[in-house]
């Protein structure tokens, strides 16, 4: 398969409207969640004291699990997340210095009534990954692609400042 190039939008720590974007995903995805955990409720005769069950089930019924792996090197960490069946232009990158998050929204050609449905084991259309990093990263030189299903991104690490020793006396 191509290997293909994916945006990435750099958050710097100093700009506030790529931080709205993304926590306006997160809490679309939240209010999404949200709604199937009340149904589940609903459906199960509201009784109280299984919220966490019900919740857990809603995001596993709308969110795609994306394994994920971090190697960090001498100039730069690498993330390898595997979303398969996402195209490029469905998965959006968004980078600041101390964390990754990764969105994606595909649209199912499928999509049979709720009442018709009994049983399935597919992939959900939806995944979100936000991920904190040990270190900081230089937002502007990240890059990503993806390939068979592998989002692949190299992040290299921000240069923070000149670091001096100082050797301490006894006074």
């Amino acid at each position: 398969m191509l290997k293909q190039s994916i945006s990435v939008t750099p958050v710097n720590e100093t700009a506030s409207q790529g931080l709205g974007q993304v926590s306006d995903r997160i809490r679309e995805v939240h209010d999404l969640i949200s709604r199937r955990a009340f149904e589940i409720f609903e459906t199960n005769g509201r009784s109280f004291g299984h919220e966490l069950d019900h919740w857990f089930r809603a995001e596993s019924e709308l969110l795609q699990t994306t394994p994920i792996e971090i190697w960090d090197s001498d100039g730069a960490l690498t993330v390898r997340a595997e979303v398969p069946g996402f195209k490029a232009h469905e998965i959006e990158v968004i980078v600041e210095p101390r964390r990754l998050t990764v969105v994606g929204n595909r649209e199912s050609k499928d999509k049979p009534k709720v009442d018709q449905l009994l049983h399935a084991e597919r992939c959900t259309d939806r995944i979100l990954r936000v991920i904190e990093f040990p270190r900081q990263v230089d937002t502007e030189r990240a890059t990503a692609n993806l390939k068979d299903g592998v989002l692949e991104l190299t992040l290299p690490k921000a240069v923070v400042g000149n670091v001096a020793d100082v050797e301490s006396q006894a006074a």
